[in-house]
């Protein structure tokens, strides 16, 4: 059974890969950011991409689509921000809700920080649960780690996911979890391909997974790994947080080497083949910013499951 999926806030695809591999098409997708949609562009021409503020689009006519997913701005729940959720005009929920009521879809799917689990954030999350029970659906929360999907950094992500009532009893989350590799393992060829003479010696050091990455944004400066704090993880593990590197260290090199964007984009759970448009901070900043592709399959998997399931006709007792 084709099923299609309507993507918004799409960043660099992240999640519209994701979902592609776990078997939806993508009929539309949305974004602002005009480096991300080239970069959408370009991996997948075959995408129907919207540059735009979300506000201004309508979802009318993909009424009945099966999957509406996204991942709408986290600034208004980071734990790393002020954290003034409706109060933030970066807050897109309701523009999310809003589509929903446009298209009913069969299935939501949308994530955002571990932030939005706070305590101060209960009503704002129930209310959504409601909003959605008025429209018809099932509603549920769940903080999910990268690092059960294969994905080497931890990531906690706040995953939401809303089904129609017919089609809510035959989802489950995901639960087959991937040991995901150290850093050492996941990046050592690319860290070697120059021909570092200290490459070994690097891998052995960088013998766990990688904080999470900061994507950061337009506000903040050139690309970094993060806070202080985050920098002195990635230290921890051999990693210079200072900045982003434009190539691998070379034969000679001596010290802690810095990820290039494509050692990132590694440890974010894109593929190699993957480009991303834009200068350096511009491409780092699409890739800190992105949902793991590795999750956005998993948990896309079982939507689709459970899509497929409610499709099937019910036998008849005899």
């Amino acid at each position: 059974m084709l099923l299609n999926s309507i993507e918004i806030c799409a960043g660099a695809g992240g999640q519209a890969l994701g979902l592609e591999q776990a078997g939806f098409e993508h009929a539309s997708l949305v974004e602002i950011e005009a480096a991300a949609c080239q970069t959408l562009r370009f991996n997948r021409n075959h995408w129907q991409v919207t540059e735009g503020d979300l506000r201004h689009y309508s979802a009318e006519r993909w009424k009945g689509i099966e999957l509406l997913a996204g991942g709408v701005p986290c600034q208004p729940f980071s734990q790393a921000g002020k954290q003034h959720g409706n109060e933030d005009d970066r807050d897109l929920f309701p523009e999310a809700i809003r589509l929903v009521s446009e298209c009913q879809p069969q299935a939501v799917m949308l994530e955002n920080v571990r932030g939005l689990l706070d305590s101060a954030f209960d009503e704002y999350r129930a209310k959504i649960i409601a909003d959605l029970k008025k429209l018809g659906y099932v509603a549920e929360w769940r903080l999910l780690n990268a690092s059960d999907f294969g994905v080497p950094q931890l990531r906690p992500r706040v995953v939401f996911v809303a089904l129609k009532k017919n089609t809510a009893e035959y989802f489950n989350w995901p639960s087959a979890f991937i040991s995901p590799p150290t850093v050492g393992e996941a990046l050592f060829d690319l860290m070697a391909e120059n021909g570092w003479s200290g490459a070994n010696q690097w891998r052995e050091m960088a013998c766990d997974i990688a904080p999470t990455l900061v994507g950061g944004s337009k506000k903040h400066g050139g690309p970094d790994l993060g806070p202080t704090r985050a920098k002195k993880a990635w230290a921890s593990i051999g990693v210079d947080g200072m900045g982003i590197a434009n190539a691998a260290p070379e034969k000679d090199f001596v010290g802690m080497p810095r990820l290039t964007v494509r050692m990132a984009a590694r440890i974010q759970g894109f593929p190699d083949h993957w480009q991303f448009s834009g200068k350096k901070t511009a491409a780092y900043r699409q890739i800190g910013n992105a949902f793991p592709p590795p999750v956005a399959r998993a948990v896309g998997a079982q939507i689709r499951a459970a899509l497929n399931a409610a499709a099937k006709p019910k036998l008849k007792r005899a």
